[in-house]
């Protein structure tokens, strides 16, 4: 890119994301965002297709510029895109009122509808720009358990209390919904920007972990550690009458979808303050035996 040296000068780095690879500057008179793909270079390819893919139907920036491969000198690949306007959603829900709340939760709830709406044949990650998806090669539930129960620190009955609670999980996961969709993977306030004025959410970012896999996920993701019932009786009652039959147990089936993260993140404990909540949650949900693990019930229809 031309002047790209020029850009990288200016670059004030921003949170979120893979730390250290994303930054703030000016490119051509407007505000944008420089990603550099250093960990994992294969990716800058994916998030260029996904973003054009989806812009349009969900708020997600425009690519100004992109080198998805390598260059000669052995810089990493790069995605340079706006900046979107708004606020961090997490900042802006903890002084927004009842109302604005509310409103925030329903667009949340028509934005998991679009995201559960785009159907794919495999469950699985995206590869290249065609986004071809490659299998996981996870197993089930209790082999993702088996391999990160060690990092856990969990007594034995704790272990065979969550053994009981995931084959609870995969009997609801196999009378549900058989199709995958576009899954965030981190859909939750601190990827998503919102109007502080307005209450109207302006993008969502971050989708580096985005993959083909199941419409509960990213519900369970974002109401995994939510309390505030303005915000996820909202969600869940915009996602149940506007979109895809999902069936019932809505709230619990998002439960389930989303061990496979609570897992991996709880066998952290300890690396930041997600991966400590997450412990702490996996620890409440061997405790008690249940999914809900002593959260709140927002789905009030069953």
């Amino acid at each position: 890119m031309d002047g790209f040296e020029a850009i990288a000068a200016t670059a004030v780095p921003l949170t979120g994301g893979y730390g250290g690879e994303t930054y703030a500057v000016s490119a051509g008179g407007e505000d944008a965002v420089l990603r550099l793909y250093v960990r994992d270079p294969g990716r800058a390819a994916v998030d260029v297709s996904l973003m054009q893919l989806v812009r349009g139907l969900l708020p997600v920036p425009r690519v100004l510029d992109a080198m998805p491969d390598p260059m000669d000198d052995g810089a990493p690949p790069y995605v340079l895109t706006e900046r979107l306007p708004g606020m961090n959603l997490q900042t802006y829900l903890e002084t927004a009122g009842e109302k604005e709340r509310g409103k925030v939760g329903e667009q949340l709830g028509e934005l998991l509808v679009r995201l559960s709406g785009m159907p794919f044949l495999r469950f699985g990650g995206f590869t290249g720009r065609d986004l071809a998806i490659e299998s996981f090669g996870a197993g089930g539930l209790t082999t993702w358990l088996d391999d990160h129960v060690d990092g856990m620190g969990f007594s034995r009955g704790q272990v065979d209390s969550l053994y009981g609670v995931l084959d609870r999980a995969e009997d609801l996961a196999d009378s549900g919904v058989e199709r995958f969709c576009l899954v965030h993977s981190d859909f939750n306030p601190k990827n998503l920007l919102v109007d502080p004025e307005t209450a109207e959410l302006t993008g969502l970012i971050d989708w580096e972990f985005a993959h083909s896999g199941s419409p509960y996920a990213d519900l369970g993701n974002l109401l995994r550690f939510c309390t505030d019932p303005a915000l996820g009786e909202a969600v869940l009652r915009v996602v149940r009458e506007t979109g895809p039959d999902l069936g019932d147990q809505l709230q619990e089936r998002a439960r389930g979808a989303d061990l496979w993260a609570l897992i991996d993140l709880a066998a952290r404990p300890g690396q930041n303050p997600v991966t400590t909540a997450a412990h702490a949650l996996m620890t409440r949900i061997a405790d008690t035996g249940t999914l809900s693990g002593g959260r709140t019930d927002f789905d009030v229809v069953h």
